[in-house]
């Protein structure tokens, strides 16, 4: 009998960029792990209308295609089971200090590339913002994720943010 997947959720605030990027990493990334599969979906306490053209453009550089996708609320995902809700903003972590329905909880907080005020300075935020989540991603994947307890995964997923801030 194999276990089931488990289960990511990436909070943001526009669900536009950092939970998006996160989202992709998570899904492309976890669903070839040999420690059983992760499954991931992203949502945003504000959505905005559609994901943000540079995460997409970032996402693909890295043979990710993410086209398409559309921006969800919270609600969206709401009374769906989470092993692991990551917040990636501050706003998001503010609008959701408790997601119902999630055995653990994280913050990720990270600046939101969209903020940059030029297309070069936007992507190279968005550059950024890929690789300070691919390296979390990676470090967390890397964990026996089924075996952790509630409490054993939130405190290495708060190293793994901790000791990646450190090295950006």
């Amino acid at each position: 009998m194999t276990n089931p997947p488990f289960r990511v959720l990436v909070l943001c605030t526009g669900n536009s960029a950092r939970s998006q990027i996160g989202e992709a990493l998570l899904a492309t990334r976890g669903a070839e792990r040999a420690a059983g599969c992760v499954e991931a979906e992203s949502a945003g306490s504000r959505p905005v209308a559609r994901v943000n053209p540079y995460a997409v453009e970032t996402l693909a550089a890295h043979g990710i295609a993410w086209e398409g996708r559309t921006p969800k609320t919270v609600d969206e995902v709401a009374g769906q089971r989470f092993d692991l809700v990551i917040t990636v903003c501050d706003h998001a972590r503010d609008a959701c200090p408790f997601f119902p329905g999630a055995t653990a909880q994280v913050h990720w907080g990270l600046p939101d590339p969209a903020d940059a005020a030029t297309p070069e300075a936007a992507r190279q935020a968005f550059a950024a913002t890929y690789e300070a989540l691919s390296t979390r991603v990676d470090a967390l994947l890397a964990l026996p994720l089924a075996d952790l307890e509630p409490a054993e995964l939130v405190m290495a997923a708060s190293r793994i943010h901790a000791f990646a801030a450190t090295s950006e």
